[in-house]
């Protein structure tokens, strides 16, 4: 095994453009691995990370770096391993968050066989957190662009991928990025970024567009008030997420919101604060730092992307499950999504929200 070769996964965005780049520039054999999730043929795929366009990028820039570029094709794992799994969260009424699932059990798994195909000891992605030493072994670290900062989808990495992972963007910022690129001449450099979601669909989301991609049959079911007051029927759970206000099928007058999703039942609320939850429940925790929380310790959780981490404390723990108490209620707490556990910039880890007791129906 070579440890100056490194294989990067290259979406053709200017993020991994630069990580490609800059790693060249230390002096490493620099690899480009893009990964073909979906058939370009997809509706919905246009303007993915693997899309003509997305390949095209990732080339040019490779043929700039003097570096191989590669594609290949992980669509019948990425269908299996990911969207089967977030199309099965929805129909069960949970929100799935099927970007946590696709970097640990496609990408880097994918990253990682390739680079010991090629002889390489690292692997290399454009996502911004920082990867550094700490007293228990490799630590994984937020960004220092809290806007761009993506730790949260890195939770679910292993400690083994980890330490074999190199994040070199992670001590920039996105204008430094930008600039970067413009002063190398890569070809990305002004390229728009790829959207989240590798499907989409005109009417109904990525859900719908799972839904019609596995040929499933959709889960109607009744729409019920606070004390189970009928309101009407709904075309399928899958439809739906707790904290949802729009497109709720019923007008009430005043503002009303998905509080719970009880088997085919999507529960509604026109009062905000039974969306409060006091704390959550996660299954499946993985840890990344060492030693992992204890009973007592405060940590920091985070329960979506774009959620602000509020403190809280750990109540138990019992193998991969935790339970944990807020220093003040959340709103939304959403079954399906990732909880992941910070100590400051430290990543600790994270695992699947089932859920808290005062938010079920």
């Amino acid at each position: 095994m070579t440890d100056g070769r490194v294989v990067v996964a290259m979406s053709g965005g200017v993020d991994s453009s630069v990580a490609a780049a800059l790693l060249a520039e230390r002096g490493l054999d620099v690899v480009g691995l893009t990964l073909r999730l979906i058939s370009c043929e997809d509706p919905g795929t246009r303007g993915s990370c693997c899309d003509v366009d997305a390949v095209a990028g990732a080339r040019a820039v490779a043929g700039t770096l003097g570096a191989p570029h590669y594609v290949v094709d992980v669509e019948g794992e990425f269908d299996d391993g990911v969207l089967r799994p977030a199309w099965d969260e929805y129909d069960r009424g949970h929100t799935p968050n099927p970007c946590v699932h696709c970097n640990s059990r496609i990408k880097w798994t994918a990253l990682l066989r390739r680079a010991d195909a090629l002889g390489a000891r690292w692997v290399a992605t454009r996502h911004p957190p920082r990867r550094a030493a700490g007293p228990g072994g490799v630590e994984l670290l937020r960004g220092v662009d809290p806007d761009k900062d993506q730790s949260y989808f890195l939770c679910r990495l292993t400690r083994s991928q980890l330490e074999r992972t190199l994040l070199p963007v992670g001590e920039l910022t996105k204008g430094e990025v930008r600039a970067r690129a413009r002063a190398l001449g890569l070809a990305t450099a002004d390229r728009e970024e790829s959207q989240d979601a590798c499907l989409a669909a005109a009417d109904g989301g990525f859900a719908e567009a799972l839904r019609r991609r596995f040929g499933a049959d959709a889960r109607p079911g009744p729409l019920v008030g606070d004390g189970g007051r009928p309101l009407g029927h709904h075309p399928g759970v899958h439809r739906f997420t707790v904290g949802q206000r729009r497109g709720l099928g019923v007008a009430l007058g005043r503002p009303a919101y998905v509080r719970a999703i009880d088997g085919d039942r999507v529960c509604l609320t026109t009062r905000s604060h039974r969306l409060d939850a006091d704390g959550l429940e996660v299954s499946g925790a993985r840890w990344l730092a060492e030693p992992p929380p204890a009973v007592g310790d405060p940590v920091q959780v985070q329960i979506r992307y774009r959620h602000r981490p509020v403190g809280a404390r750990v109540e138990a723990v019992d193998g991969g499950r935790v339970r944990v108490r807020f220093e003040r209620p959340q709103r939304a707490v959403t079954p399906g999504q990732a909880a992941v556990f910070y100590n400051g910039a430290r990543v600790l880890g994270g695992g699947w929200i089932d859920g808290d007791p005062a938010t079920s129906p």
